[in-house]
């Protein structure tokens, strides 16, 4: 059991730091939206949540009907495959839509932010509720298997607390380090480069496995 709790802490903590896909769009679309760091991370932990949870019930569901680790994992690849596409699309759009927005200076100085509050973190949590924590399976199945369910239950909470605990610290840090980027030129461009960058991290998972 011991063994198992650490190799959910360790999965937790580099699944969460090498997927750039758990950091750079929330840090990138919270600059260009001027959301306050609290908020960011707000929309982040919501995320993480959704991101977390979604897994989890694909894991108790699978372990209950018996269902083979092969099976779950096909299912989390192909859930990993269809929101790292989403966020290409996401991405691109948000670029489109930040090119027309700079040729056609809106009259609305406050339409920035509404839009931006409004539905910009809703897309973001569809997003983390459609990508999987694929580490996390395997760890449920073991215990899950051998009708464990408090270890199951053990497992989950230290991997969904730790991934949620190092998204916002990942953001917080490169939030802080997007402000000092901004003030030197890039503010002006922050939505097209916003948009490129959720794209990339999208692109950097579905491609690159990243």
């Amino acid at each position: 059991s011991h063994v198992l709790l650490t190799s959910a802490a360790s999965l937790a903590v580099v699944h969460t730091l090498l997927g750039v896909d758990h950091s750079l769009p929330f840090v990138a679309l919270g600059r260009a939206r001027q959301w306050s760091l609290p908020f960011t991370l707000g929309v982040t932990a919501i995320c993480g949540v959704g991101h977390v949870v979604s897994s989890v019930l694909i894991g108790y569901v699978g372990i209950a009907l018996g269902i083979a680790t092969e099976s779950m994992l096909w299912l989390e690849s192909a859930r990993g495959d269809l929101a790292a596409t989403v966020l290409i699309g996401f991405g691109l759009s948000y670029v489109v839509w930040a090119v027309w927005k700079r040729l056609h200076q809106s009259d609305k100085p406050h339409g920035h932010r509404a839009v931006g509050r409004g539905l910009t973190p809703w897309i973001l949590f569809v997003v983390f509720v459609l990508g999987p924590c694929e580490p996390l399976i395997p760890l449920m199945v073991v215990p899950g298997m051998q009708g464990d369910w408090a270890m199951v239950s053990m497992v989950v909470i230290v991997f969904g607390i730790l991934t949620i605990a190092v998204m916002m610290a990942s953001v917080a840090a490169a939030y802080c380090g997007a402000g000092l980027v901004s003030r030197h030129g890039v503010g002006r461009h922050a939505d097209v480069v916003a948009g490129l960058v959720v794209a990339a991290s999208g692109a950097a998972v579905l491609w690159l496995g990243v």
